[in-house]
Parts: C-alpha cells; sequence; structure tokens
C-alpha cells in the first residue's frame, strides 16, 4: 500500500440533506482535496460552465467512453448519463491528492465494486422533521414535489447502513468537521503508515 496515494471518498446523501453545502464547506478547509467533476449528456443550464459544473458531452462522446471502460461509475437519469472519469481520478489518487466524488446512492454501489478501498459517507439531517421544515422552508417547490421529495429522502436514507460513515448535517460546520475528521483518521489507517516503520 502506497502511504503517498490519496484516499477516494464517496458523499451521498438524500434531497434537501445540505449535502452540497457541506461540501463546499470541506473544500474550503482542506487542501490537496480534489472535487471530482462528473460527465453529462444533459445541455449546460444558465452559468455553468464546461469544466467546472460538469464535463458536457454528446451522447456519442459518452458512449464511447464508457465503451473504452474509462468511467469508475455512471448511470442514466431523467434521460441524461452522468458518470465519473475513472482515468482522472486514478491519476489524482497517485498523485497523493484525496479525490472527492458526490454521488446517489446506485453510484456510491459501483464505486465500490470497482475501488473496494472507497470510504463512503452518507449525510443525514439530524431528524426527517428538520429535513422536512428545511425543503420547506426554501419555498422552491410545491406540496407534491416536496412529498415526492420526503418519500424519496426515506428510501435513500436506508441505504446509509451500507456506508462506512454517517455524516449528521446539524450545522454545516459540524458536518464538514466530521468529514474533515474522517479524512484525517483514514490518513493514520495502520496500512497508510506500515512503510514508516519497515
Amino acid at each position: 500500500m502506497n502511504e503517498k496515494r490519496g484516499n477516494l471518498i464517496v458523499i451521498s446523501g438524500a434531497s434537501g440533506v445540505g449535502k452540497s453545502s457541506v461540501i463546499a464547506e470541506v473544500l474550503k478547509k482542506r487542501d490537496n482535496l480534489y472535487f471530482s467533476v462528473s460527465w453529462t449528456t444533459r445541455s449546460p443550464r444558465e452559468g455553468e460552465v464546461d469544466g467546472v459544473n460538469y464535463h458536457f458531452t454528446d451522447r456519442e462522446g459518452f458512449e464511447k467512453r464508457i465503451a473504452e471502460g474509462d468511467f469508475l461509475e455512471y448511470a442514466q437519469y431523467v434521460g441524461n448519463f452522468y458518470g465519473t472519469s475513472k482515468s482522472l481520478v486514478e491519476e489524482k489518487l497517485q498523485a497523493g491528492q484525496d479525490v472527492l466524488l458526490d454521488i446517489e446512492v446506485q453510484g456510491a454501489e459501483q464505486v465500490k465494486v470497482n475501488c473496494p478501498e472507497a470510504i463512503l459517507l452518507f449525510v443525514i439531517p439530524p431528524s426527517f422533521e428538520e429535513l422536512e421544515k428545511r425543503l420547506r422552508s426554501r419555498g422552491t417547490d410545491d406540496e407534491e414535489k416536496i412529498l415526492g421529495r420526503l418519500h424519496r429522502a426515506r428510501e435513500e436514507m436506508r441505504e446509509s447502513t451500507r456506508y462506512d460513515y454517517i455524516i449528521v448535517n446539524d450545522t454545516i460546520t459540524s458536518a464538514a468537521e466530521e468529514v474533515l475528521s474522517i479524512l484525517t483518521a483514514e490518513h493514520c489507517r495502520t496500512k497508510k503508515r506500515i512503510a514508516l516503520i519497515k
């Protein structure tokens, strides 16, 4: 085991749990952490930048990458493909950088199959009532959409038991601190440092 190799970290969580905000806070506080930008076949939304928000490609280009085996994970969602570049992730890990993936449960399962050493984190709210309150306070969804998100959140949260760690997003700061503590601890594992005592 190369102690200089980075860790592959997957973060998942239910809609409305504040996962993106936690990730943004972690990225502000930790150097040497690469946030993997996914590939997609969907069109850019207003304000999105290629290579920053996503790597945008057409269906033919995406399918070519699938055929070449260049996706660590990929999925189709609402008619569009989304995926994580295996070659780019591996390049960053070999360079000693930790790589952070923000992906849903199915994608996380694929990553764990392809990279058993991946560290899986699942972000949950402090309570389901708090999640409902957060979704309602946004003021962006109608009642039907809110109920749909809550139903989906319950299903997704059942999957959290398959993850290595559960992060409670009581506040963004405390949740980010939990993530940062895990990253530090993972670098202190014996298998990462055994070469130092040989």
